[in-house]
């Protein structure tokens, strides 16, 4: 049996066009989430709208890898440009992710080091990092750039904590969700990447910027994520 693809949005906003889209063949809710799986770009998909937050994340993605049996997954929606050379409607791959909001710095740990663990940065899975590049760059006009997302349970509209997070982290934007994901499937030997379209620079403009992009941002994802699972389908032929 073919092995599924998961596929992950924060908001309903992120996943709408996947579940408009998609054939669905069945839908469960576990641990108050709701899982559809069903038929998308020439692949068996799985999605579901994790909710904000880490925990959040890191519960549906588990669920993900257990429940369904997913060979990979994906996570998209927007974030906060932290690289300056990031415009709005610019886009991020993830070639890892770090939480920028662990701390434990009286045990000795630099900021963003989980203590006790080996693995505080997550790669991404290089195959899928290169299949969202090139389904990004061939499917938006936007600049398309690969670095590391950063994430954590605030939401940054300060333009000293964005100096501060680029300085410290050398990320190129921040979110709320992708470093859980990532944990997660570093736990279990899962690929996962994380694509990011930029709602806004994670400054005192985000909160004018944020609805106002997160519909633009999501059919960019859409199209970009559709161009991948097509493309990954003509490579196993």
């Amino acid at each position: 049996m073919e092995k599924r693809i998961g596929l992950i949005g924060a908001m309903p906003e992120e996943i709408a066009l996947f579940l408009e889209e998609m054939e669905l063949e069945t839908q469960e809710e576990i641990a108050g989430t709701t899982f559809f799986q069903g038929q998308w770009a020439d692949a068996t998909v799985v999605v579901c709208q994790s909710g904000v937050g880490k925990v959040n994340a890191a519960v549906c993605t588990q669920t993900m890898i257990r429940q369904f049996a997913v060979e990979a997954v994906l996570f998209t929606g927007v974030a906060g440009a932290l690289d300056p050379s990031l415009d709005i409607g610019d886009i991020v791959i993830s070639t890892a992710c770090q939480q920028h909001d662990i701390d434990a710095g009286p045990l000795g740990y630099s900021p963003g080091v989980l203590p006790f663990q080996s693995v505080s940065v997550f790669k991404a899975d290089p195959r899928w990092v290169r299949l969202a590049e090139a389904a990004a760059e061939k499917w938006t006009e936007s600049q398309v750039i690969t670095g590391k997302v950063l994430s954590g349970d605030q939401f940054i509209a300060d333009p000293e904590q964005v100096r501060q997070l680029r300085e410290t982290f050398d990320g190129a934007c921040v979110e709320m969700e992708g470093a859980a994901v990532a944990h997660v499937c570093h736990l279990n030997g899962i690929p996962f990447v994380v694509i990011r379209s930029m709602s806004d620079r994670a400054d005192h403009t985000a909160d004018v910027n944020f609805t106002e992009f997160v519909a633009a941002s999501a059919r960019r994802s859409n199209a970009i994520v559709r161009a991948m699972l097509r493309q990954r389908g003509k490579d196993r032929e």
